[in-house]
């Protein structure tokens, strides 16, 4: 089977590799431009053309592919490469560009078997570009990997496999390695089993839909007023982009792994009126630094940084950013 890719992340280049070596015929492989990063803000490559390069699979890298937007001049060509790839099916993994109608055509039954998604939730929830913080920060228990037959819509398309796993205490780091694995692992299954007969889809739900909006740098800070459970799950899930951030004095420092815990009545009348406010340090020890939250809960922080530092354990981070009780994290 002759398949085109279009993916950009790591997410992406694990479903690619595992295609590969299942023995796929990849026709064509589309990822987005190079980006600068970096304190040199040099341009790189994306994990995915990383791995075409080594493979040597034609490439192409269109800054749009709508053919009446600002690049038409690219999306006229990676028209052109499409349908020069004669391929039996796309396949699509966090890509980053939108793909148009002309696109879903290119592959559309009979002459193909469509575009194929690899979306990293349980559709219809999260549905959007950030399916794998939004979970954890929502608290979900479960989350999942759905392959879907793309369509017009957003994520709105024909469910075709679903597979589920406990998030636990993942960080959104941990749980998007493994649901990378599982997305591979699935894709591999479903073009197999669409060799051999067809690959019939189920309409979504209409009840359960939500939305996982991109995450923005300025969701980052923290609000201590928040209980200390919801802070917690926002560490984990924007952990490692953009990194939950709290500011003390002059320093703003990330914190990267907490736990939620209840406020001891020790610490707690320790302060005036019997409460501490939320935002005060209760106290920093080489277990942890246990800073007061909304609702009479504390959240103890395992990890931090400094600006320009080392995410360190908290005993390391004390041994040469000393804490005391009483100081204030800014709301």
């Amino acid at each position: 089977m002759r398949l085109v890719f279009a993916g950009t992340p790591e997410f992406a280049r694990a479903a690619l590799h595992a295609l590969g070596a299942a023995g796929f015929e990849i026709a064509l492989v589309l990822t987005q431009p190079d980006r600068p990063a970096g304190r040199g803000l040099k341009l790189h490559a994306s994990p995915v053309k990383q791995l075409a390069l080594a493979q040597g699979w034609p490439l192409a890298q269109p800054r749009s592919l709508r053919l009446n937007g600002k690049y038409p001049e690219d999306a006229a060509a990676a028209q052109a490469a499409l349908q020069a790839a004669r391929a039996d099916a796309m396949v699509v993994a966090a890509y980053g560009l939108i793909l148009p109608q002309w696109t879903l055509d290119t592959f559309a039954p009979p002459r193909g078997l469509g575009c194929l998604n690899i979306h990293a939730s349980v559709l219809p929830r999260w549905r959007g570009a950030a399916p794998i913080q939004r979970a954890i920060e929502a608290g979900d228990t479960r989350s999942g990997v759905t392959l879907m037959q793309m369509d017009a819509g957003l994520d709105t398309g024909d469910i075709l496999l679903t597979e589920t796993l406990d998030i636990g205490q993942d960080s959104a780091a941990q749980l998007h390695d493994r649901l990378a694995a599982l997305g591979a692992r699935l894709i591999v299954q479903a073009l197999r089993r669409a060799e051999t007969g067809a690959l019939p889809g189920t309409p979504q739900p209409v009840a359960g839909i939500t939305y996982a909006h991109k995450i923005e740098k300025h969701e980052a800070r923290i609000d201590w007023t928040q209980p200390a459970e919801r802070i917690a799950r926002r560490i984990r899930a924007f952990d490692p982009f953009p990194g939950a951030s709290a500011i003390l004095g002059t320093e703003t420092l990330k914190l990267w792994a907490a736990s939620a815990q209840t406020i001891a009545p020790s610490l707690q009348t320790a302060h005036p009126g019997g409460r501490a406010e939320p935002g005060t340090l209760l106290e920093a020890t080489p277990a942890g630094v246990l800073i007061a939250a909304g609702g009479a809960s504390a959240l103890r922080v395992h990890e931090l940084q400094r600006p320009g530092g080392k995410r360190l354990s908290a005993a390391d981070f004390l041994r040469g950013f000393p804490l005391a009780p009483g100081q204030r994290f800014e709301a």
